[in-house]
């Protein structure tokens, strides 16, 4: 890319970047872009040392070891400190929802009945540069209260109904890169392009109506990278000058090395820290992925791994045990559901919804997560009607018994069937073909799937593959036995999605993918980074 492509009237130096959308031009100025180069130029380094620490731990995993609490850190789990206070309207999130960038849900999504909307630059959207930058400007619309849209197949009109949620913004993890955005000739951490410029174009107005600036922080596996988030906070703040703590943050515990360093990670990042989440279903492709060379912990098909099984429910409880003594909220997971048509199984799903959220009310979450509006009022029934104040950080699990590693890594017991996998075959080719096709939240078979639900389907079948398991029918998990169900399970997406859908949406290169991650010797870390290569 070459400095003329740039839309601005002074370029920066250093900086290549595409023509912008025609409606973030006036936002995305130069003097926004040198705040990225800046926070680029100073945390880029540091980063990739970050990334190179994940891959020494995992090669020490896959030679054997399993996952622990790390003893060089003990003295920080045992002593008695806190996080910084958590500001007054972060202490309600009962319901949070999430959704990507799209205009339309973000609407729909502040207009829920609900608590929070966590705006998703990552699992939820597929990283084009049109959808990027326009969900940028989306953002700043909904941040200045005057975010409106019409659908231009329907000609109806959406806009921000009075007293909207409270908005959080998902960036994209560590592992990310931003082809689009060159900086002294090299791709930027796509992490900072969304940090730096929700920050840029937000601030000033955010704290005028007497609130910060919020964010999600996924993937993260070490408290070595929430200390280098923490870095990144505190340089903004002190960039724009602003006071300590403008910047508040909750992370997901979605990688299995994260929950053995949660208490560490909240002291890394105590001063702009208030809550962490249960990312369960990242926290299981992350369960898998960590654990591949290990043959006495392959999960069983993806329907069966609910909070229930007790590695889950540990991970859970260990959690808002953690956050509570720490003073942090403790968020539950997605509900990911759909609401169906049908009255019976409607009621079958609202009854699964509601015991799921009683078993994390039980365990002392504060909030949760839903995927679609309808949710909401099952859902507020158990955590907003069910609670007694607005969260429960009263909820110490102070005389629990210690939760062990042992705990958060017992096998998980279940069958491996034939349906379950073609089942992964199916929702994995009809992700990818959505992701490629610039969609990253698809509904598929009455579930919101987005790239960690895929990231499930697709490595539990190469996990299946390499330690020689056998399904229900007796047929042993191979190569041959996946492309053989591939062939037929993509002749029964293309018969449901019709060959022209099939056609324009990218489904012969989503199968090609697929067919490619899933039969690799190697396990392909994310899908999403072949996947980018595939994006425009």
């Amino acid at each position: 890319m070459s400095q003329n492509n740039l839309s601005l009237t002074h370029p920066v130096p250093g900086l290549s970047i595409p023509k912008l959308p025609t409606e973030a031009e006036p936002l995305i100025t130069a003097e926004a872009l040198r705040f990225i180069v800046q926070l680029v130029r100073q945390f880029r380094p540091s980063l990739q040392h970050l990334l190179d620490a994940r891959k020494e731990r995992q090669r020490l995993i896959d030679a054997g070891a399993l996952p622990d609490f790390d003893p060089a850190t003990a003295a920080i789990r045992d002593a008695e400190w806190q996080v910084a206070p958590i500001p007054s309207d972060l202490l309600k999130r009962r319901i949070e929802i999430t959704g990507p960038v799209d205009r339309k849900m973000v609407i729909n999504a502040l207009n829920a009945d609900v608590d929070c909307f966590m705006a998703d630059f990552e699992d939820s959207q597929s990283p084009t540069w049109e959808g990027l930058m326009q969900g940028q400007v989306n953002l700043y619309d909904a941040n200045c209260g005057n975010i409106a849209y019409i659908d231009p197949n329907s000609q109806k009109h959406y806009q921000l109904e009075p007293n909207p949620a409270l908005l959080i913004a998902r960036v994209r993890g560590l592992h990310l890169p931003e082809k689009h955005v060159l900086i002294d000739d090299q791709p930027i951490p796509g992490c900072l392009l969304d940090f730096g410029l929700y920050f840029y174009l937000n601030y000033q107005q955010r704290l005028q109506r007497g609130t910060g600036v919020y964010y999600y922080i996924p993937k993260v596996e070490h408290s070595s990278e929430a200390a280098w988030w923490a870095d990144v906070f505190s340089f903004t703040e002190e960039y724009f000058m602003q006071p300590r703590g403008t910047i508040r943050a909750t992370l997901l515990i979605e990688t299995l090395p994260a929950v053995f360093q949660m208490h560490e990670i909240l002291y890394a990042m105590r001063e702009h820290i208030v809550a962490l989440n249960c990312g369960r279903w990242d926290y299981i492709f992350s369960y898998i992925k960590t654990l591949k060379n290990h043959a006495d912990r392959i999960l069983p098909d993806r329907q069966s791994v609910t909070m229930s099984q007790p590695f889950l429910n540990a991970y859970s409880r260990l959690l808002v045990q953690t956050c509570h003594r720490r003073g942090a909220l403790a968020m539950g997971g997605m509900a990911a559901f759909i609401p169906s048509k049908d009255p019976v199984q409607n009621a079958s799903i609202l009854a699964k919804v509601k015991a799921d959220k009683e078993l994390e009310r039980a365990n002392g979450h504060d909030g949760t997560w839903i995927a679609h509006p309808a949710l909401a009022p099952t859902v507020r029934d158990v955590f907003v009607d069910g609670l007694a104040g607005d969260n429960q950080l009263h909820v110490l699990r102070a005389n629990d018994a210690p939760v062990t590693a042992a705990e958060l890594l017992k096998p998980c017991p279940g069958e491996r069937t034939e349906a379950g996998m073609r089942t992964n075959i199916r929702v994995a080719l009809q992700y990818i073909a959505a992701w490629l096709s610039g969609k990253g939240c698809v509904p598929i078979y009455g579930l919101m799937e987005d790239a960690a639900t895929a990231e499930i389907s697709r490595t539990s079948i190469w996990q299946w593959i390499k330690h020689q398991q056998y399904l229900d029918n007796g047929k042993l998990v191979t190569n041959e036995l996946f492309r053989e169900y591939l062939d037929e399970e993509a002749a029964v997406v293309r018969h449901e999605v019709g060959d022209h859908r099939w056609e324009v949406e990218n489904f012969d290169r989503a199968l090609s993918l697929l067919e490619q991650i899933t039969t690799a010797d190697e396990l392909i870390e994310f899908l999403t980074l072949p996947g980018y290569d595939l994006l425009p």
